[in-house]
């Protein structure tokens, strides 16, 4: 494993304790966190129903805390880690806040970026997929299993 290899599995393994403070909320488990030179500067997960906002999404949350950290709305030189592909909204605004870099865990075939657009960030922003997606995909998989029950 190489060494950013190490490092993002670091701060995914941040984001899914994002993602697990949604669960714990009964929210989509979906986590995230925004780094900039080796710190985390924003952090989020989803709030949709506690909200009551379809907004709240975990990169949502992450972008407003790390523009406040910042003390401006360009995330130039960050990398977003999210647990799920980010949704097409999320894709715009992270496209707006021209991040360099997005790291996302579980692909999303239903409401994920790709499935609508094929390229809605920054021309600079770099994309990598698939990191701990198993786990990531898990813990999705796991909420909606017990929210859509099978019926017998």
């Amino acid at each position: 494993m190489t060494k950013n290899e190490d490092i993002d599995i670091k701060y995914m393994r941040l984001a899914l304790d994002e993602a697990h403070k949604a669960l714990e909320r009964d929210e989509v488990p979906i986590g995230a966190v925004i780094v900039s030179k080796g710190r985390v500067i924003g952090r989020g997960h989803n709030l949709t129903e506690t909200l009551t906002d379809v907004t709240a999404h975990a990169e949502m949350q992450a972008i407003t805390a790390s523009a406040a950290t910042l003390g401006g709305k360009y995330l130039t030189d960050c990398t977003l880690y999210v647990t799920v592909e980010p949704c097409l909204m999320c894709a715009g605004a992270l496209a707006w806040s021209q991040i360099s870099r997005i790291v996302y865990g579980a692909s999303d075939d239903k409401r994920g970026y790709h499935t609508q657009c094929a390229a809605p960030f920054h021309p600079k922003t770099t994309v990598t997929a698939g990191v701990l997606a198993e786990e990531c995909g898990k813990l999705m998989t796991d909420f909606f299993k017990k929210k859509r029950p099978i019926k017998k």
